[in-house]
C-alpha cells in the first residue's frame, strides 16, 4: 500500500517547488548590485545609493537595474544623470547596449551606450556611440550619492517628475 497518492506527490512536488522558487526570488532582492560589479571586475560605484531593485539573465548578462526616482551624481570631472530604469548587457569588465544613463558635455546630454575597464591605465571607459572618455577609476571605488536636483542645471526628463 502507497504511502502517497499520486496526486498528493504532484501537490506536494508543486508545494516544494513554488516554495523553492520563492525562497531564490527573495534572496536575490536581498542582495545588493554593488556587491555583484566587482565579480564582474566592474567598480560598486558605477551606479549609485539609491537601487530599489535588479534583474540579471544567468544567460546572456542582460540586466535591468530599478532606481528608487531618477537623479544626478557629480564624479569630479563629470555630471551623470541616472534614469529611473536603467538597462544594459553585463560581461567581464564592461557593460553594453545601456539605457538609461546620461553625461553632460558642455550644453549637451549624451547616452552612454557602454561602460569598459582599462585595468592597465586604472581607468573607466565610457562610450558614446563611436566616441568614448576615460575617467580615473578610484573615482568609483565608493557609491555615490544621487540627488535630485543640481544648482543652475536643467535636463528635460526632470521636467515630469
Amino acid at each position: 500500500m502507497a504511502l502517497f497518492s499520486p496526486k498528493s506527490e504532484l501537490l506536494f512536488l508543486f508545494f516544494f517547488i513554488f516554495s523553492l522558487s520563492f525562497n531564490l526570488s527573495r534572496s536575490n532582492k536581498d542582495d545588493d548590485v554593488h556587491d555583484l560589479l566587482p565579480s564582474y571586475n566592474l567598480p560598486k560605484g558605477l551606479l549609485p545609493n539609491n537601487v530599489k531593485s535588479y534583474t540579471i539573465s544567468t544567460k546572456d548578462g542582460s540586466f535591468t537595474v530599478q532606481l528608487t526616482h531618477p537623479c544626478y551624481v557629480q564624479f569630479q570631472d563629470q555630471l551623470v544623470y541616472y534614469q529611473k530604469d536603467i538597462k544594459g548587457k553585463l560581461s567581464y569588465g564592461s557593460v553594453s547596449d545601456v539605457t538609461g544613463i546620461q553625461a553632460k558635455k558642455l550644453f549637451v546630454w549624451v547616452s552612454v551606450t557602454g561602460i569598459s575597464v582599462d585595468e592597465e591605465a586604472q581607468m573607466i571607459e565610457f562610450h558614446v556611440g563611436f566616441l568614448s572618455e576615460k575617467l580615473p577609476a578610484k573615482e568609483f571605488e565608493n557609491i555615490p550619492t544621487c540627488t535630485n536636483k543640481i544648482k543652475g542645471c536643467q535636463h528635460s526628463a526632470f521636467a515630469s517628475i
